[in-house]
């Protein structure tokens, strides 16, 4: 139940992170036009890079040494780390002034954006690690309430998509402020670590695999502006990040347990054990994941009218549908598949997977791109999705190999067919505003899933009902 646990508690905070998510895009896409929502949608893009090549080695540390519970205290060596990192923002300012034609607000709301992000995901990181759930929690909605409210005041305010940038980045800071004492409290810094450059090089093929896979998830956005503009970018952005508030966040949330826990399990009992966790975190990642995209997909074009601006409808009706299916592939790679190559102890493989598709990725988006537009870049993330995830797999047997339990699988996918019959079906017979629609698709999708889930036991589902259920029956005996 511990699993179960940690993952309701990520999954509300992430919930409330993407609710928050979805009214940025519903309140920015009506203030701003295309061409400022794409220089903040490329910023956001650049900064998610930029963060990745330099810290995710500091990441790696703290999965790796802090998630056991029983190593030594690594937060000084984490914290000098981030600490050299903020040496290299002037030149990368320089450089980016001097050799690109990118206004140098829009470059500097970029960096700031990073710095502290990054700062922020490093105590996320550590709570996570220590599994102090709840403080996760608070600190996560507060960081989505700040970014909202921050960004809607520099809007209204007059600012574009540079000053967007910096008010995420203030939130960002000011949410991290909240896990100071928490975390950072007590750590002792030694100017000279001997432990930081042998972390460092250890974490060097994982830093440079983990920056090209956020690349190769930005590149479609990078490869459009480049061909149709700026504004194209946006609204192209404002779909794809729609669909992944939507999705990708309470999958996330489902997940954030799965590898610290199967550290701990292959640490304290063996490979057996952590197989045995590592197939039930398949089932729940799938149980969550595939019926939430899918069914996404099916009413996205109501979704797109009823959330978005005028001017960024038209695309999302096409680029939406694409995206929440390569979400499917793109979610079981980063969420499963990945965690064999740290519990083997193969960072090389992360940077096999992320080059190979990367270089997939840019080829098929470009060419996709210039031939079929917006719509030929959201197809080509779906291939691009599809082969990562069939790299991933073939490494993976090579490390860790991860279980895969086709029957509980099977049985997911049986569920998400009777939603996605009812979901069809409703959508076909209802003629009415689209609010009311949704009003009906969604609960209707949702039941009928969850009913199904019963049926064919998804997850375990009858028995932990059951001993839930037993559970509150017996603090009302013991009331009585």
């Amino acid at each position: 139940m511990n699993l179960v646990r940690q993952t309701s508690i990520y999954f509300v905070a992430n919930v409330a992170s993407a609710a928050f998510g979805l009214l940025n895009v519903v309140i920015f896409t009506r203030l701003l036009s295309t061409a400022d929502y794409g220089v903040y949608v490329l910023g956001s893009g650049y900064a998610a890079v930029l963060a990745a090549l330099l810290y995710t080695w500091i990441k790696q540390v703290i999965m790796r040494e802090e998630a056991k519970g029983d190593g030594p205290d690594m937060r000084g060596t984490i914290l000098l780390g981030f600490l050299a990192t903020l040496l290299l923002f002037p030149l990368i300012y320089v450089g980016a002034s001097l050799f690109t034609d990118v206004d140098k607000l829009a470059i500097l709301g970029t960096l700031a954006f990073t710095v502290a992000s990054g700062f922020f995901e490093l105590g996320q990181d550590l709570v996570r690690a220590r599994l102090l759930a709840l403080r996760y929690m608070v600190a996560t909605i507060t960081r989505a309430v700040l970014v909202s409210g921050f960004g809607i005041a520099a809007v209204l305010g007059g600012g574009g998509g540079h000053t967007l940038l910096l008010s995420s980045a203030a939130a960002y800071l000011m949410s991290a402020g909240l896990t100071l004492r928490s975390v950072w409290v007590g750590t002792r810094l030694k100017l000279r670590d001997k432990d930081l450059g042998p972390l460092f090089v250890w974490g060097f093929p994982l830093t440079i695999s983990i920056s090209m896979l956020s690349l190769s998830t930005s590149v479609d956005r990078f490869i459009i502006a480049g061909l149709l503009g700026t504004g194209a970018a946006g609204q192209y952005g404002a779909s794809v990040d729609l669909v992944r508030q939507a999705l990708i966040i309470p999958a996330i949330s489902a997940s954030a347990a799965f590898m610290p826990i199967a550290v701990r399990f292959l640490a304290n009992d063996g490979a057996a054990a952590a197989r045995a966790h590592l197939e039930d975190c398949l089932e729940l990642l799938v149980g969550v994941v595939l019926p939430s995209a899918i069914g996404f997909a099916l009413v996205s074009g109501h979704v797109a009218d009823l959330v978005l601006g005028p001017d960024y409808r038209a695309v999302a009706r096409i680029v939406m549908p694409a995206a929440s299916i390569a979400v499917i592939f793109q979610i079981i790679v980063q969420q499963y598949v990945h965690i064999s190559f740290l519990l083997a102890n193969r960072n090389a493989f992360y940077l096999i997977n992320t080059v190979a598709t990367l270089a997939f990725g840019a080829i098929a988006s470009a060419v996709l791109t210039h031939v079929f537009g917006v719509g030929g870049a959201a197809w080509g993330r779906v291939a691009t999705d599809v082969f990562g995830l069939l790299n991933a797999g073939v490494l993976a047997a090579i490390a860790f190999p991860m279980p895969a339990p086709i029957g509980r699988i099977a049985r997911v996918c049986g569920a998400t067919a009777a939603m996605a019959v009812v979901v069809v079906g409703l959508d076909h017979l209802v003629v009415t505003d689209r609010p009311i629609v949704l009003a009906l698709l969604i609960p209707a999708g949702a039941v009928t899933y969850l009913a199904a889930c019963w049926v064919l036991d998804v997850a375990s589902l009858r028995g932990k009902l059951r001993s839930v259920l037993s559970r509150l029956s017996g603090l009302r005996r013991q009331r009585a």
